[in-house]
């Protein structure tokens, strides 16, 4: 149970991670219903455990040389202060990176137990920090070339392509899932790598080592993530940056899990290294950054007008933030677990925990570091000089120099937190007496403006509701009117019909029939009932255009009426003809007496000008 509580830090970062950054991989797919939840958390636990079991240890191997954590304490509250990092700077709307996260906690780490952090291995990791979206940008434009190539010249049918991009989704994703697990594993576990060592288990078949147990344990803590809490995420995730279509958004997902394979892949460092090539550090990269990368890889490629670059702005200040927050937040956390709680967090400042180094030689726990046991043999401390000014020995063995200098420190951060508050609560105040008087010069103002605004949305929402009636009945009177012309296109090929059947007929009786037939399409085709509700439905329709057209000119028969109510309908002298049952010459013989009695310019359609009156 102690283990399992020391290992709850990396399980909620583990966690976290999963629910964050799962997103970056299927929130797609999700997304836009290309693929259910359901199969997408599955897909993405199994695979990130694969992962993780399978190729975690490279990554992880790079971190301890940043810091080599080797007690339960440290690992803990290292761990500890990345997860809170990440979990106050989402919280804060701010883009965050669980990579850069635990880099800046383990630094933090050595500030406090003065551990120099190995330059070199800093630099490597920074490096990719920068390296990692420009190479994912990289590929992705090459990728996203070489798509629209494939698309171009391959003919696809539209069932057989949404089928196609849903079972890529699936492969891409799925590797995705192994690459991050791969890779960002050792965010979640690395740290505890130097602090446990588990027996190894042997099924026989396959045996699995102390680090890759944890690495099991890590990652389906990160699989617990994407199941329980990732849905929300992917279904919100999208187009923040720039817009995707559904191939762009393979390509990304292609181009990260590519770039989070090359850095956690030994074999692939080896290879490169064995034709004379440097070799790839083997680093843990940011999932979100690689995919930032790749979208503006693609936006670039597309002329970089779709890209937002204000949002870019925040996501940059965010990657500055994440691992000085985190490094801060892991000093001081540090401290209160060394020195309140009393527990072995490595380096210097294990010496330094209670301030009595007689009492640790004579009686030496069993959490002390390796280093602490070597100095116990001696029985001499060696603490080393830095540029922190170390006490003499005399004060370290009385112990109060420990105690004047956690005071000293709870005074500060009690008077920084006090100092904070007042300013808060000063600015609080001033903001408040601004609006109080804002609002008392401009109540009056503001009563007479909303009053206005409620009148005007009144008047547009009763205009609106109008113009939707108006639209509705308009276009219910153009879909009865096609109904009609479609009738009585029906009915006079049937009757054309009739006429041919009837002239290859000499049976005198047959003949007779067709007749008959023919007389009445003909009469039902000159007394339609559809035609009469028709034009009932026209005339109540155009009660006030007609009242208008009326009074301006009276001389207007009824079927001129009739014909500009059609012609406001935007009919055509054919669709006129077949509703009125005259011919199309009628109609537009009609129409030209029509322009001359309403004085329609030549020049001027008298379509627009009815529809304008």
């Amino acid at each position: 149970m102690i283990l399992l509580f020391y290992l709850s830090s990396g399980l909620f970062l583990g966690w976290s991670l999963g629910a964050n950054d799962a997103a970056n991989i299927f929130g797609t797919a999700v997304g836009t219903r290309m693929i259910k939840f359901k199969t997408a958390a599955i897909i993405g636990g199994v695979f990130v455990i694969l992962g993780a079991v399978i190729q975690g240890a490279g990554a992880s191997h790079t971190l301890g040389k940043l810091g080599n954590i080797s007690t339960l304490a440290a690992a803990f509250t290292v761990a500890l202060s990345a997860a809170l990092t990440v979990f106050w700077m989402t919280k804060m709307r701010l883009p965050v990176s669980t990579s850069q996260a635990i880099v800046g906690a383990i630094i933090g780490w050595n500030f406090y137990t003065d551990n120099t952090t190995d330059s070199a291995t800093l630099s490597k990791i920074v490096s990719t920090w920068v390296s990692g979206p420009i190479l994912g940008g990289i590929f992705a434009i090459l990728l996203f070339m070489l798509v629209q190539q494939i698309a171009k010249r391959s003919k696809v049918h539209i069932l057989y392509r949404d089928i196609l991009i849903k079972y890529m989704l699936v492969g891409v994703g799925a590797f995705g899932a192994y690459s991050l697990g791969a890779n960002n594993i050792a965010n979640v576990m690395g740290v505890f790598t130097g602090a446990i060592n588990l027996p190894e288990i042997n099924l026989g078949f396959i045996s699995f080592n102390s680090t890759q147990q944890l690495f099991f344990i890590g990652s389906v803590a990160i699989a617990i993530g994407i199941i329980t809490y990732s849905k929300r995420v992917m279904e919100t995730v999208g187009n923040t940056l720039m817009p995707l279509s559904s191939e762009a958004a393979i390509v990304v997902v292609l181009s990260q899990a590519l770039v989070l394979f090359i850095f956690s892949s030994q074999s692939l460092s080896n290879a490169i290294q064995s034709i004379g090539l440097p070799a790839i550090p083997l680093v843990p990269v940011s999932s979100s950054q690689v995919v930032i990368g790749s979208i503006i890889g693609i936006g670039i490629y597309k002329g970089g007008k779709q890209i937002k670059y204000s949002i870019l702005g925040s996501i940059s200040l965010g990657w500055i933030a994440t691992p000085i927050a985190a490094g801060l937040v892991a000093f001081f956390m540090l401290f209160f677990v060394n020195n309140v709680f009393k527990k072995d967090v490595g380096g210097v400042n294990d010496f330094l925990q209670r301030g009595d180094s007689k009492q640790k030689v004579e009686n030496p726990t069993s959490n002390e570091s390796s280093e602490y046991q070597e100095s116990v043999k001696d029985t001499t401390i060696s603490v080393k000089v830095t540029a922190h000014a170390l006490p003499d020995k005399e004060q370290i063995e009385d112990g109060t120099f420990v105690y004047k200098l956690m005071w000293a420190s709870l005074l500060i951060l009690v008077l920084f937190a006090a100092l904070a508050f007042y300013l808060m609560q000063r600015q609080k105040m001033k903001s408040q007496k601004y609006i109080a008087a804002a609002r008392e010069k401009e109540n009056d103002q503001t009563i007479i403006i909303e009053s206005l605004e409620k009148r005007i949305e009144e008047r547009i929402s009763f205009q609106n509701n109008l113009g939707k009636e108006l639209k509705f009945r308009q276009n219910e009177m153009v879909t009865m009117a096609m109904s009609i012309i479609r009738k009585n296109e029906f009915l006079e090929s049937l009757k054309r019909e009739i006429v041919k059947i009837k002239s290859r007929i000499n049976d005198h009786e047959t003949r007779l029939g067709l007749n008959k037939l023919s007389l009445m399409i003909t009469q039902d085709l000159s007394i339609d009932r559809d035609r009469e509700r028709f034009q009932l439905l026209v005339n109540e329709q155009s009660n006030n255009f007609n009242q208008r057209l009326t009074d301006k000119f009276p001389k207007l028969t009824d079927n001129e009426k009739r014909l500009i109510a059609l012609l406001r309908l935007n009919l055509s002298s054919k669709e006129i003809a077949s509703i009125l049952n005259i011919s199309p010459k009628s109609v537009e013989m009609n129409r030209y007496r029509l322009r001359k009695k309403l004085q329609v310019e030549p020049k001027t359609s008298l379509n627009d000008f009815i529809r304008k009156f």
